[in-house]
C-alpha cells in the first residue's frame, strides 16, 4: 500500500491558527519550582504541590540550578503566568513564598509540618483518585481569614487569587471536582493546607435501592427473594454517622448516577494530600525584593523604618544613574567602533590603490629591465669610421628585438580536381584490393615497365626504393619485394 499524503492530520487540526479562549487567557496561571538545599522530599512535595494546582499550572516544567527567577518572569508574560509558588530549604528548614509576577508582593511562609499525597492515600480505606478530577480547578474554601491586620487582607486576596474565579449564573457543578481548604487559627497562626475530592451520594435511599441506582451488582446470597433486598433497611457506618447539614438539594443535575435535579444528595470529601501546616513570617513590597511591610519576629521602629527607606530611595537613584551611564557609554562605544570600521575600510581601500600602484611600477621597470637595448648602427658607424654612411647601408636590416618580415610566400592548399563519382569510387576498390586499373597504362610508358618488371597493380618510384607487385584478387594475391 502506497503511503499517505503528508499534512493530512494538521489540516484536521482545528487547534492550530486558532486563538486561545478568553477565559483560558484570564484564568490565573502559576509556576511551582524548587530552589535551595536539595533532599528533605522537597521535590516530591513541588510536583503534589503542582498536581494541586492543575489544570493552569506548569505539570511537567523542568528548573535546573542555573535557571534564575528573571528566566521565570522573562518567560511569564507568554504564558500569561501570574503567580509563581516557590519551595526552598535551608539549614534552618522548608519554606514556601508566594509571589505575584511581575512586580509583587511576596509572602513567605515557614513549613512546620508536610505530609506527602502518596503518605495520605495510603492511610484511607476507600481511595478516590481519577485523572477526571484534575482537568478543572478545584473550589477555594477559606476559613477564619477574617482578622485585623494587613497581612490578612494581603493573605486572602493572595489564595483567593491564585485560582480562577466561579460565576454562580452560569457554573456546571459537574466541573467541581476538588477543593482546597485553608484553615486559619489565629491562637497559634498556623494556616492548615488541606485537598480534598468532591462526591455526591444520594440521600434517602436504602443500600440496595442506592447499588442499584448506581449499576452496581447486588449480592443475593443472604436474602431469600428480590423484595428483601430492596426492602432492608440497612445502612452503612458512614450514613449513619452523617450530618444532616452536609445535605444539599441539587439545582442541576450531575453527571454522577442517582443524583438529579431538585434532589437530596449528601457531599463527602476525600482527602487526596498533600497536607501542610505553615505559618506567615514575612511580606515584601516587590518581587522577592522589596520593602518588608510586615515580619513575624523582627520589629523595628519607626526612625529605622524611615532610614531604611531613605536608604533604598538613595539606593534606587545610583542604580538609575549607574543604568545612564552605562547607556551613555554603550552608546559611545557603538560610535567608536563604527569609526573605527570606517577608518579600516578607508585604510583597506587607501592600501588596495597604493599597492595597484606599486604593482604597476614594478611591472614597469621589470619590462624595461627585460627589454633589450636596441644599437644604433649608423651611430656606431659615425663613431668609428668619421664619416656618414649611405642611406641605403642600414635602411633595410631590422633592429635589434624586433621581429623579422616574413620574406617568403604564404602557401596554400591546392585543391583537388574533381572526378567523377564512379571512376573515384572504382579506383580506390582497385587500390584497395590490387586489381589492374585502366589508368595505369596512362601512368607508366612501356619501356618503364618493361625496364622495372611493373605489371598488374604496380607503382613507381625513384631512386634505390622498394617497389611492390599485386597479382589477382585481394583474397588469392602474392606479394613480392625487389629491390634495385
Amino acid at each position: 500500500m502506497g503511503r499517505s499524503k503528508k499534512g493530512r492530520c494538521v489540516k484536521r487540526n482545528k487547534q492550530i491558527n486558532s486563538e486561545e479562549p478568553v477565559d483560558l487567557v484570564r484564568a490565573p496561571h502559576s509556576f511551582v519550582i524548587q530552589r535551595g538545599l536539595p533532599g528533605g522530599h522537597i521535590l516530591e512535595l513541588t510536583k503534589d504541590f503542582r498536581r494541586v494546582m492543575e489544570p493552569y499550572t506548569a505539570s511537567s516544567l523542568k528548573a535546573r540550578k542555573r535557571n534564575t527567577i528573571k528566566d521565570f518572569v522573562s518567560v511569564s508574560g507568554a504564558l500569561h503566568v501570574s503567580h509563581m509558588c516557590i519551595f526552598t530549604r535551608t539549614e534552618l528548614g522548608m519554606y514556601l513564598k508566594l509571589c505575584r509576577i511581575p512586580r509583587g508582593p511576596t509572602l513567605s511562609f515557614k513549613i512546620t509540618s508536610f505530609s506527602l499525597a502518596r503518605d495520605v492515600v495510603s492511610t484511607i480505606k476507600k481511595q478516590m483518585v481519577f485523572e477526571e478530577a484534575f482537568k478543572h480547578s478545584p473550589l477555594m474554601v477559606l476559613n477564619n481569614f477574617s482578622g485585623e491586620g494587613m497581612q490578612m487582607k494581603l493573605m486572602t486576596s493572595m489564595f483567593q487569587n491564585m485560582f480562577p474565579t466561579i460565576n454562580l449564573t452560569t457554573v456546571n457543578l459537574s466541573t467541581i471536582r476538588r477543593c482546597v481548604c485553608l484553615n486559619y487559627n489565629s491562637v497559634t497562626k498556623l494556616i492548615d493546607f488541606r485537598h480534598y475530592a468532591i462526591k455526591m451520594v444520594p440521600v434517602g435511599l436504602s443500600k440496595g435501592v442506592k447499588k442499584i441506582v448506581q449499576a452496581k451488582v447486588p449480592n443475593l446470597s443472604k436474602c431469600q427473594d428480590f423484595s428483601e433486598f430492596l426492602t432492608k433497611p440497612t445502612f452503612s457506618e458512614s450514613e449513619a454517622e452523617e450530618d444532616p447539614s452536609s445535605h444539599v438539594t441539587l439545582p442541576q443535575k450531575l453527571s454522577s448516577r442517582g443524583n438529579h435535579k431538585s434532589g437530596t444528595s449528601a457531599i463527602r470529601l476525600i482527602e487526596l494530600g498533600p497536607r501542610i501546616t505553615m505559618q506567615l513570617i514575612k511580606v515584601e513590597d516587590g518581587l522577592l525584593d522589596g520593602q518588608v511591610m510586615y515580619h513575624e519576629f523582627v520589629h523595628k521602629t519607626e526612625e529605622e523604618i524611615l532610614k531604611i527607606q531613605k536608604s533604598r530611595e538613595v539606593k534606587k537613584k545610583l542604580k538609575e544613574n549607574r543604568k545612564k551611564v552605562q547607556e551613555e557609554n554603550k552608546k559611545k562605544k557603538e560610535a567608536m567602533k563604527e569609526e573605527e570600521k570606517q577608518k579600516s575600510l578607508k585604510g583597506m581601500k587607501k592600501q588596495r590603490s597604493e599597492s595597484d600602484v606599486l604593482m604597476h611600477k614594478a611591472a614597469k621597470e621589470s619590462y624595461e629591465d627585460n627589454q633589450v637595448e636596441e644599437d644604433d648602427d649608423a651611430q656606431y658607424y659615425r663613431e668609428e669610421v668619421g664619416q656618414e654612411p649611405d642611406k641605403d647601408l642600414f635602411s633595410g636590416r631590422p633592429k635589434t628585438g624586433d621581429k623579422r618580415p616574413n620574406s617568403y610566400p604564404v602557401k596554400y592548399k591546392t585543391k583537388k580536381s574533381r572526378l567523377d563519382k564512379n571512376v573515384k569510387n572504382g579506383d580506390k576498390k582497385n587500390k584497395q584490393f590490387g586489381n589492374k586499373n585502366r589508368y595505369d597504362d596512362e601512368k607508366y610508358s612501356y619501356r618503364q615497365k618493361k625496364k622495372f618488371g611493373v605489371k598488374d597493380g604496380g607503382t613507381k618510384s625513384q631512386g634505390n626504393k622498394k617497389f611492390f607487385k599485386g597479382k589477382g584478387s585481394a583474397h588469392g594475391s602474392k606479394i613480392k619485394r625487389r629491390r634495385n
